[in-house]
């Protein structure tokens, strides 16, 4: 295999939750990689990572719009293919975490994780999907889950539950699609250093608990997740669905 079947001249990419963090990384590597990407949050103005696109000759667009509202990922999809013409490269990075103790758990709390990390995911999963099976040309659909895909973590139980939710999501629509050439796999990220775990950082107990127990010794960067992203939306993973990649510093190994 050569380093071509990492390049993605010519593809057109979605990145949800792309204003910062984890997505606006993913974003920035797969313009570097030759895509055109579409970002998305859910502030009103664009991040950096539209500047960085448009700065390696890649094409870009900023849409803001709230994943809890379900007419929102239809319209990105609309959004995507009217700028682009096709959209062939789908990443589900968009999520929220609240933290409360489950015995009392805020049911509006609840109805907005699963809306925005479960819901949304099938939505705009369905429809690209739809759009790649109306083209015949394939796809690449990267769902973002977790390490609490895989476990119950603390506090967390919305986020746990929808997490777990979207690996299971990824099985089955790979179930689906894979003879159809349309790829759905997902990375499950570990504790990384985002604004979504600065309550876990700040706290100086729990920091070194979770610290002691990553054997890479450090928190994630959202530079750690680009690689496997790339792979994951590339020709180099045509033979890959259905699975869940850990990119976790081996903490799950532990």
């Amino acid at each position: 295999m050569s380093l071509e079947a990492f390049q993605l001249n010519g593809k057109n990419a979605l990145v949800t939750g792309s204003h910062k963090g984890l997505g606006a990384a993913i974003a920035v590597a797969l313009a570097k990689a030759g895509a055109n990407v579409g970002c998305h949050g859910r502030d009103p103005t664009p991040g950096p990572a539209c500047d960085e696109v448009l700065a390696v000759g890649r094409k870009t667009f900023y849409f803001s719009g709230d994943l809890a509202d379900s007419k929102i990922s239809s319209e990105l999809i609309e959004k995507t293919v009217a700028e682009f013409g096709a959209i062939d490269i789908l990443v589900n990075n968009a999520g929220v975490i609240r933290r409360f103790p489950a015995a009392e758990y805020p049911a509006e709390f609840w109805n907005e994780l699963i809306a925005v990390n479960l819901t949304a995911v099938f939505r705009l999963s369905q429809l690209a999907g739809r759009h790649m099976l109306q083209r015949g040309t394939g796809g690449k659909i990267l769902n973002i889950a977790s390490v609490l895909s895989f476990q119950g973590g603390i506090l967390v139980s919305a986020y746990a539950a929808s997490k777990g939710g979207v690996a299971q999501l990824t099985k089955a629509l790979a179930n689906e699609w894979a003879s159809k050439g349309i790829n759905v796999n997902a990375i499950a990220p570990g504790y990384m250093a985002t604004d979504n775990n600065a309550a876990l950082r700040n706290d100086q107990d729990r920091s070194r608990q979770i610290l002691e127990r990553i054997p890479a010794a450090r928190w994630g960067t959202p530079q750690d997740i680009a690689g496997a992203a790339i792979f994951l939306c590339s020709s180099a993973s045509d033979y890959v669905h259905g699975h869940v990649l850990a990119v976790d510093g081996g903490w799950l190994s532990r």
